[in-house]
C-alpha cells in the first residue's frame, strides 16, 4: 500500500483537534492540532489515519463516524491500547472508550475528563464543577450564567443578548464569580 500523504502538525484549533483530507491526484493530508498532552495527540492522529484508511477501503458513499471508520478505528488503535503506552487509568476509559468509538475524543464526557488530567495544568474548570448561576467565560471572552442540566448539557444564558446555549458537561470554562 503506497499511499501519498502529508502529516501537517498544526496550531491548535478551537472546534477541532485534527482533520483528514483527500486531495487531487490521490493525494491525501492529516493535520493534527499542536498539543502538549501526548496522549491526546496519538488518539488523534490514529483517529484521522482511520478515516484514511476507511476512505481508501470503502470510498465516498459512507458516513465519516459510521460502522466502517469505528471498524478500522478501533483495529488500528488496538495494538495501542497497552500499559506500556497508556496509564492504567486512561487505558480503563480507552478499552471502554472503544467498544463503540465516538466521533471524537470530547464527545465522550468519561474519556474527555481523564484525558484533561494530562493537559498542563490550568485555571479552567469544567461546567459540571461550576455551581447553578455561575458566571463563567469561554475561549472567546464570551460570558455566560451556568443553568439546569438538560439531559446531557447544561443550559446556559449568555450574559450579553440573553440567548440560550447547551455546553457539554466537560466543556472547560474560566469561572469568573
Amino acid at each position: 500500500m503506497d499511499w501519498e500523504v502529508n502529516l501537517v502538525v498544526t496550531r491548535k484549533r478551537i472546534t477541532k483537534h485534527g482533520d483528514f483530507r483527500a486531495l487531487p491526484k490521490g493525494r491525501h493530508q492529516i493535520t493534527v492540532n499542536r498539543m502538549p498532552n501526548p496522549y491526546r495527540f496519538l488518539i488523534t492522529t490514529v483517529h484521522e489515519i482511520a478515516h484514511l484508511v476507511t476512505y481508501k477501503d470503502f470510498g465516498l458513499g459512507i458516513k465519516p463516524h459510521g460502522k466502517e471508520w469505528k471498524n478500522t478505528y478501533r483495529k488500528i488503535m488496538l495494538p495501542f491500547l497497552t500499559a506500556e503506552i497508556f496509564p492504567e487509568n486512561l487505558l480503563e476509559v480507552l478499552q471502554l472508550h472503544f467498544r463503540n468509538p465516538k466521533a471524537s475524543s470530547e464527545t465522550d464526557s468519561q474519556l474527555a475528563i481523564v484525558l484533561n488530567k494530562f493537559d498542563p495544568e490550568n485555571e479552567k474548570n469544567f461546567i459540571f464543577e461550576l455551581e447553578k448561576g455561575a458566571i463563567f467565560e469561554i475561549h472567546n471572552g464570551r460570558r455566560f450564567i451556568r443553568g439546569e442540566r438538560k439531559t446531557k448539557r447544561y443550559e446556559c444564558q449568555e450574559l450579553d443578548g440573553n440567548r440560550l446555549y447547551l455546553f457539554s458537561p466537560h466543556a472547560q470554562v474560566i469561572k469568573i464569580e
